[in-house]
Formats: C-alpha cells, sequence, structure tokens
C-alpha cells in the first residue's frame, strides 16, 4: 500500500478534476489495505492518482486498530502497524467533536440502529463528504431514496460508489462544459 502515500495533499492530484471527499468504514479498509479486494482496485487507484481524498474520525480509526489484531485477519503486530501505517498515509483524520456541545454536525443526521456505526455518519457530515463507502447493511438502509432526514452525503458500497462517482464526475464535466 505503499503507493498510496502520494494523496490527500501530499502529493500530486488528478490535473483538472476535483479531489472527492471519501468516509471509508472499517470492513472497507480492511479489504482494501489488507485483503487488497479485487473490487476495491478502483478505490486503490482513485485515491493514488489523488481523485478520493479520504478522511476518517479518531473514534472510526481506534475501531480499526481494535479490529486489526482479531485471529481471522492472521495479522501479527507488524501486520497490523503496516495497514495502519499505510491507512494512516493516505487518510486525515478529524479533529474530535466536543461532546458536550450541541454539535449541529451530528445533530442534523438520522440515528443509526447499530450505534457503533454512528461514528461513520458523523465523520462523513464533519468533513463535508461527497460519499460514505461501507459495506454495513445499516448505513446503506439509512441511504434509501426517501427517507425523512436524507443525509447530505451519498452511502454506497464499493461496487455502487464507483459508478457513482463515474456519474458524478460526469456530470461535472457536463456543467463546465457549457
Amino acid at each position: 500500500m505503499e503507493n498510496l502515500e502520494a494523496v490527500n495533499g501530499r502529493g500530486a492530484g488528478h490535473a483538472g478534476a476535483r479531489a472527492w471527499r471519501v468516509v471509508i468504514d472499517t470492513n472497507t479498509v480492511i479489504d482494501l489495505l489488507h485483503f487488497a479486494d479485487p473490487s476495491t482496485d478502483w478505490l486503490r487507484a482513485a485515491i493514488a492518482g489523488g481523485r478520493l481524498r479520504c478522511f476518517t474520525g479518531a473514534e472510526c480509526l481506534a475501531e480499526l486498530a481494535s479490529v486489526l489484531p482479531r485471529a481471522h485477519f492472521r495479522l501479527d503486530a507488524a501486520g497490523v502497524e503496516r495497514v495502519l501505517a499505510a491507512y494512516g498515509s493516505v487518510v486525515t483524520v478529524l479533529p474530535a467533536l466536543d461532546p458536550d456541545a450541541d454539535s449541529a454536525t451530528a445533530g442534523s443526521l438520522p440515528r443509526c440502529r447499530d450505534r457503533d456505526d454512528q461514528k461513520f455518519l458523523v465523520a462523513a457530515a464533519q468533513c463535508a463528504a461527497d460519499l460514505l463507502i461501507t459495506r454495513d447493511k445499516e448505513l446503506l438502509r439509512l441511504a434509501r431514496p426517501g427517507r425523512r432526514t436524507p443525509l447530505p452525503f451519498a452511502v454506497l458500497g464499493a461496487a455502487a460508489a464507483e459508478g457513482w462517482l463515474a456519474a458524478q464526475a460526469e456530470k461535472e464535466l457536463g456543467r463546465s462544459a457549457h
């Protein structure tokens, strides 16, 4: 994953195109950086090419660090550190929100049934993400059309996110041509 380091202001961006702001959930980060799942190849290329700018919250990062050592990932301490370092090289960690403050960022979001997943919604809202990429069914459910409280960003799985981003880029290209 060392080839991902030229991202998020740390290297050359994609000439002429804006970088899309994304939050990636724990399972998708693991698919990308540990398993090198082929369904995330496009994501790896988009990050490396500077087309995606990744953000995360401290709680999201802590979850990743606590999940990676689990036996079924078969990572030793050095492997865990490699994954965390690779992710750290491409992600901007957002400042923690003041839990005592009435945060407009967190307060305007729908509540996820799985409280552990709310942190990804909060991170996406906090960084004004265009997209939250996830495999989590509860997060995906919140993005269904017709919700009383629509999200200010798209929530999609990795495969759907690739198509969505391509469509958004086409729309922007069409607008700039006029």
